[in-house]
């Protein structure tokens, strides 16, 4: 099957490995331009572009897919199937419907739920024990296509983004060359979706504040939906920001503390829920870098009775 990817950071690239030694025949690869990136401002060429040239593959990046201007570019190379990971702009009609097979793309959530932008970790927030990839025909509408196949996996209350992040990369390349299989036997099968869907927003600064108030649960998934980036954070009594890398739940009791109070400093910072105790385990200080809660508290930087997480 002729098969043109279009993808650009590195979790479209290890797609694009998957498929290429799969021994399928790829046709083309599209991404975006090279970024300016550090301070000599060095043009770099995507994780989806240094792959592919290693590779021998055509490579293309087209400013703009506006007004067909990669028309030409697809009759060209007249892909039978368009594979799209992470491209990063927004595919025209023209695009989606060019391929016999029309375009698919892998989404990192159980399709309806959590369509949008921050999908793995708006599912670890939520406090879910199940996620996947959905490998969708692609149309006009933001992850609103027919779904093709579902990969599940479980998260574990050891996950965090990272790692819920690296099983799905598995799924997604074992979920495509599914897909692609269906394709070549004629099987494939499309699912519409319900309309009870729900959307993952990007992930703001507000979400990353720590309302201790909120229950031991809510707080934990919080931490850990949110590490290793962009980190979870609360304020310290002088003010200054307190990042949490990772934290655990404890069976601690602290009867007559405040919420955010720091009741215990043995080993960890343990902080006063709504309804329990977590322990913060693993720390960035304002201006500091990465460091355990052991070393912190060594530092005589907090201390018991500490309030963390006013706001002003």
């Amino acid at each position: 099957m002729r098969i043109l990817f279009m993808g650009t950071p590195d979790f479209a690239m290890l797609s694009l490995k998957a498929i290429y030694e799969s021994g399928e025949e790829i046709v083309g690869v599209i991404t975006t331009p090279d970024k300016a990136k550090g301070r000599g401002m060095v043009l770099t060429p995507s994780p989806v572009k240094k792959y592919a040239l290693e590779m021998g593959l055509d490579v293309y990046q087209p400013q703009t897919l506006r007004d067909g201007a990669i028309l030409p570019l697809l009759e060209e190379l007249k892909p039978e199937l368009i594979v799209v990971v992470a491209y990063g702009k927004i595919l025209p009609e023209y695009v989606l419907s060019y391929a016999k097979h029309g375009c698919i793309n892998a989404h990192a959530s159980i399709l309806p739920k959590y369509r949008g932008a921050a999908p793995i970790q708006r599912a670890i927030i939520d406090g879910e024990t199940e996620t996947g990839v959905s490998v969708m025909r692609m149309d006009a509408g933001l992850d609103t296509g027919d779904v093709i196949l579902t990969e599940k996996i479980d998260i574990l209350p050891s996950d965090n983004f990272e790692t819920v992040h690296d099983k799905l990369v598995i799924a997604s390349c074992e979920g495509l060359l599914k897909t692609i299989a269906l394709f070549k036997e004629g099987k494939a099968t499309y699912t519409r979706q319900g309309d009870d869907f729900t959307y993952a927003e990007k992930i703001t600064k507000d979400d990353c504040f720590v309302d201790f108030s909120k229950s031991l649960l809510s707080t934990h998934n919080q931490i850990r939906g949110l590490s290793p980036i962009p980190l979870a954070f609360t304020k310290m009594a002088d003010g200054k920001i307190l990042k949490i890398v990772s934290a655990h739940t404890t069976d601690k009791s602290a009867p007559g503390a405040q919420t955010g109070e720091v009741v215990s400093l043995d080993g960890a910072i343990c902080v006063k829920c709504a309804d329990g105790v977590i322990a913060l385990d693993i720390v960035v200080p304002e201006g500091k870098g990465r460091m355990s809660a052991r070393d912190f508290i060594n530092g005589r930087k907090i201390s018991l009775g500490d309030i963390l997480g006013k706001r002003s």
